[in-house]
């Protein structure tokens, strides 16, 4: 049974439970609660209760912007006036043949029943994907990674400053990034336009000290996008210091550094890398055909031989009507499949024919760092300051109410003309201090 907002129960209410409140989720509720009959309610069972635009994470590590703009409070986006719920909790198990999910939740263990059940829950950060990796690295999957390396750049600059021995100085302030796809990259150009705004805050340091390194094992920068832009990201990423190494692969780190499978190491006290993915617990645990660690769905998105049983974004394997592929695991995709999807839950409930997933790309795009992008359009490429412009105007668009779109749109006009946030937030608690 399900309460609604006035705490009765609704008895006669249809259930569609949505696990996971990432892009794929929380656009699918946005897209779907306000087009049902009033007989069915949305439960949307999320282990957080925000969802992240992931693609801006960098610039919370660059500290553009702050933490809170890259979040979307998921109360906010479900519409609890028309009897739709939100319940922050872990799904540990799934029963298809029962149609109901065990859900581990702040007022402990729930089972909830359902008659459509989607699953959107993401994948994980890899953590042993190099040897030393889960020990000395600091992977960037969540806005708390995010906030971790920010403050971990920080200290290690103040401890840099306090530092008598010159190697141990410049081990201090060497950053190393491992990965040159859209994430490795950002936050290269992110780090390193932040060093250079701050570094004045940090006299004891010598600016030859501070350094930022890319290692990618692959030929180019950006693999994903035109051969063109990925040599003009690493032009600018260069031009402003940024040390690139390609063809090179991390063979381990330590808390010296990282030992490429060259022989050369690489002197840091601070790792990132933006390499690796897991698929989440929950799909070993379902026991569903897989395939590279993601759900295999039909085209419509439907799971083959489980009745209203669904899947879309980073954790399925979804088909792509329009050139035969399986959709790759980014946001665009993840919008475009929630809405696809919204339309084929109602057509289910209507007994009419789903639809297959079938979406063209409009492109691809990554900010470089301040005032800075690359861009891959249809019949046209961008680089610099319109691509970042063009790719902060995707993303804005994206964000839930118009409070939040003129909150981030504020704070990015600032951060155009002033330097970045140096707070090294430690969240001391007062029982936690020791006098003395």
């Amino acid at each position: 049974m399900l309460l609604n907002h006035a705490g009765e129960t609704a008895r006669n209410s249809r259930q569609i439970v949505i696990v996971g409140g990432g892009f794929a989720g929380a656009t699918l509720v946005r897209s779907l609660q306000h087009q049902l009959s009033a007989d069915w309610r949305i439960v949307l069972v999320s282990e957080e209760s925000y969802t992240t635009f992931n693609p801006m994470l960098a610039e919370v590590v660059g500290a553009s912007i702050f933490p809170e703009h890259v979040v979307a409070p998921l109360r906010e986006l479900v519409s609890v006036a028309s009897g739709h719920r939100f319940i922050m909790g872990t799904v540990s198990a799934a029963d298809t043949t029962a149609k109901t999910i065990t859900c581990k939740s702040l007022a402990g263990e729930m089972t909830l029943p359902y008659e459509h059940l989607v699953l959107a829950f993401g994948n994980r950060a890899r953590l042993d994907f190099i040897p030393g990796m889960a020990e000395h690295a600091l992977p960037l999957k969540t806005i708390g990674d995010a906030l971790e390396i920010r403050n971990t750049v920080l200290r290690k600059l103040a401890q840099a400053e306090l530092e008598a021995d010159a190697s141990k100085r410049s081990q201090l302030a060497h950053f190393v990034v491992i990965g040159g796809g859209f994430s490795g990259v950002e936050v290269a150009g992110e780090l390193v336009d932040c060093l250079r705004s701050i570094q004045r805050y940090y006299p004891g340091v010598p600016k030859s000290d501070i350094r930022v390194t890319l290692v990618h094992d692959q030929q180019r920068l950006l693999p994903e996008l035109p051969e063109a832009l990925g040599l003009s990201a690493q032009r600018s990423l260069s031009k402003r210091g940024v040390q690139i190494l390609l063809g090179e692969q991390a063979a381990g780190i330590s808390v010296n550094g990282v030992a490429l499978a060259s022989g050369q190491q690489l002197d840091a006290a601070t790792v990132i890398c933006t390499i690796g993915t897991r698929p989440n617990p929950l799909v070993q645990a379902l026991a569903l055909p897989e395939e590279r660690g993601r759900m295999t769905v039909q085209p419509d998105m439907s799971v083959d031989g489980h009745q209203g049983l669904w899947a879309l974004g980073d954790c399925a394997w979804v088909p792509n009507a329009h050139d035969g592929t399986a959709s790759p695991p980014t946001a665009q995709f993840a919008v475009r499949q929630a809405h696809q999807l919204a339309q084929n839950i109602l057509s289910t409930t209507m007994q009419r024919q789903t639809k297959a997933f079938n979406y063209k790309a409009r492109g691809s795009m990554a900010a470089i760092g301040h005032m800075k992008g690359v861009a891959a359009l249809p019949g046209i490429n961008l680089s610099g300051l319109p691509a970042w412009f063009l790719w902060r105007a995707y993303y804005l668009s994206q964000m839930p109410t118009l409070g939040r779109k003129l909150r981030i749109y504020v704070e990015w006009t600032w951060g155009m003309f002033f330097p970045a946030d140096i707070t090294h937030f430690r969240f001391t608690r007062s029982k936690d201090r020791v006098d003395g």
